[in-house]
């Protein structure tokens, strides 16, 4: 066994001839060699490697001295004519990589990377770049088992200085190092930052460089990653990228691969510049507009990441502008086609809505609500909520333009809430559409009961009727807090009045609150009186820790927009209040008596408490 250990590394790791050879000849192709996936069963050198590695695994006590007696053969630096040596060294190097997880416990890779492999980086011999480029890989390796937090510094210093090796092959290993550097979970964007500005230069003119589709994109995922995890600190930076990028996507026209790691940086790209991202849009929007565009044959391959970078683009707009609203034309196609990809559309649906809901509904909200029509006629429960939420957005943005936009859907809303529908997340969804209806545009849910009171050949009144009394039942179906004040606000919003069934159902409504008022109300400790804690009454700019990413331009959007919402706006503690004086008013003080002592007497002691102090 020691002897298969000892064969494999000193016979089949040694980089041969002919590979030598194409490292001269043709770097690019040498330094991406494909070693993963199925390549172990055709070819010989991963072949190899996975053997070792199983081998290895299985006999980890008996092969692991036998493995360090090899490196011990090896220490120091090796004599740059002793090509035997060199060849030797860099193989038994493979094999400490390729067993890093075997070997966490006996090697002390951090002293040994102090003690050695530092001075091996620095030997600058040309015949010497078989052992950079191994070290650094090696290092690559060992990078998520065993390195310490402290040490990364002096690792960037030397990427730095191994980024501008004069043999290719060592700089395109060292970025690939990096990339495993910056994705590891001890990264620490502090510790990086002051090498940030060099280490994307030198990033940058290695893409450049490199002239094979598959190095390019090598680089470029390298670039991708440093981008996602210094995200706003790459503004300075990123001005030669946003240049360089049209261009090479232009050059890319054959290569869809290549196209999609361009999506990708951009997502990156766009994430990190923030609203400064509309600077790209010269260039940004015709890559959007061409990757989801159903007509067009490469939308095969870039339609995901396509999806994807327009959903961060508007997420990070800081204003619509006319282009930006035209690419939507390109939904419609999009929400028949891809079942896989209506969670990111209907995303993107939302953001137009939050970025600019009006100009948006009034010139897609016809076809979007047929989209959405056909849509549920034939889709799962959950992708009906998630329809619904959008309509439910729409709502809340705009109460007016939306009702009208999304009119032809209402009906099977409503249809769906005096059914009893079984499914209690989409009940739920119902309800908070309908809650926005009755809240905040009254007069529509008036013309609505009418024309759903003709079709069931039914009075207005007792349909009213049948939707309170289901809306109270099913108030449970509603888990969040933010949809349960929407409610008890909506149908609070039935009062003062005299109607009798409305009467008749007045101690549901009044259930309703108290469980709202529960959920919503909490006890200020001092003074022992109750405060509404949904209540925003002013935008704050959130304090951010390190970790933590800023707020986009559409978070900001959606806070702004709170502040008008009634579920946010106005305190149900004291809607209750004025509501139940304005019904007092009414009625009159006798009546009025009448009317409470049909709400339990419980509920009663629980609503003055709630109400104590106003």
């Amino acid at each position: 066994l020691t002897e298969i250990g000892r064969r494999l590394v000193s016979h089949y790791f040694l980089l041969t001839e002919e590979e030598l050879t194409m490292w001269e000849e043709d770097p690019e192709s040498f330094a991406v060699e494909e070693t993963g996936g199925d390549s172990w069963k055709y070819s010989l050198r991963p072949c190899t490697e996975v053997l070792f590695l199983d081998i290895f695994h299985n006999y980890s006590q008996t092969l692991t001295p036998v493995l360090l007696d090899m490196v011990q053969n090896l220490q120091g630096p090796t004599d740059v004519e002793d090509r035997v040596q060199l060849l030797m060294k860099d193989a038994v190097y493979n094999a400490v990589g390729l067993a890093a997880y075997e070997l966490f416990d006996t090697v002390d890779f951090d002293q040994w990377f102090k003690n050695q492999l530092l001075g091996e980086l620095q030997v600058t011999h040309h015949r010497y770049k078989l052992i950079r480029r191994r070290v650094i890989w090696l290092i690559g390796q060992w990078i998520s088992v065993k390195f310490k937090s402290d040490l990364r510094p002096l690792l960037y210093e030397l990427i730095l200085g191994l980024m501008q090796d004069p043999d290719l092959v060592v700089r395109i290993e060292t970025a690939t190092t990096l990339k495993l550097t910056v994705d590891d979970f001890e990264f620490r964007t502090e510790q990086f930052l002051p090498y940030l500005e060099s280490i994307f230069g030198l990033l940058f003119q290695l893409l450049q460089q490199v002239t094979e589709c598959d190095t390019k994109m090598q680089v470029l995922h390298v670039i991708s990653c440093v981008i996602e995890r210094v995200n706003i600190q790459i503004r300075p930076y990123a001005g030669c990228l946003v240049q360089y990028l049209p261009l090479l996507w232009k050059q890319s026209e054959e290569h869809n691969m290549l196209r999609c790691a361009i999506l990708t940086t951009l997502i990156h790209l766009v994430q990190g510049l923030g609203a400064e991202s509309k600077n790209l849009y010269p260039f940004l929007l015709p890559v959007i507009q061409l990757s989801t565009d159903v007509t067009q044959p490469p939308h095969i391959y870039l339609l995901e990441d396509g999806l994807e970078l327009w959903l961060v683009t508007l997420e990070n707009s800081p204003a619509i502008t006319p282009e930006l609203l035209r690419i939507f034309q390109n939904m419609s196609a999009l929400l028949e086609l891809s079942a896989e990809n209506l969670r990111t559309c209907f995303q993107i649906v939302n953001a137009y809505i939050y970025l600019a809901a009006t100009e948006f509904l009034q010139n897609y909200g016809e076809s979007l609500c047929r989209s959405f029509c056909d849509l549920l006629k034939d889709i799962t429960n959950e992708g009906q909520v998630q329809v619904l939420k959008v309509v439910e957005i729409a709502l809340k943005v705009s109460p007016v333009l939306g009702t009208h936009v999304f009119q032809s859907l209402l009906p099977a809303v409503f249809r769906g809430i005096v059914d009893g529908e079984r499914y209690p997340v989409v009940m739920s969804t119902y309800l908070g559409i309908m809650g926005r209806v009755l809240l905040q545009n009254a007069g529509f849910f008036s013309s609505l009961l009418t024309q759903m009171a003709s079709e069931c050949s039914q009075e207005m009144d007792q349909l009213l009727g049948s939707v309170i009394e289901m809306w109270v039942d099913r108030m449970d179906n509603i888990t969040q807090p933010e949809r349960r004040k929407l409610s008890s606000l909506a149908l609070l919003s039935l009062l003062p009045s005299d109607n009798s069934v409305i009467q008749d159902k007045f101690c549901g409504i009044i259930s309703i609150c108290l469980e709202a008022l529960h959920d919503v109300m909490t006890e200020d400790p001092e003074t022992g009186t109750y405060k509404d804690c949904m209540l925003m009454s002013h935008f704050e700019e959130p304090k951010l820790s390190e970790e933590e990413e800023p707020p986009t331009e559409q978070d900001k959007r959606k806070k702004l927009l709170a502040l008008e919402d009634p579920v946010h706006s106005v305190s149900l503690q004291q809607f209750v209040y004025d509501k139940l004086k304005a019904q007092q008013a009414l009625l009159g003080d006798e009546s009025f008596g009448v009317l409470m002592e049909t709400v339990d007497t419980e509920l009663v002691r629980q609503l003055q408490e709630f109400l104590q102090g106003l």
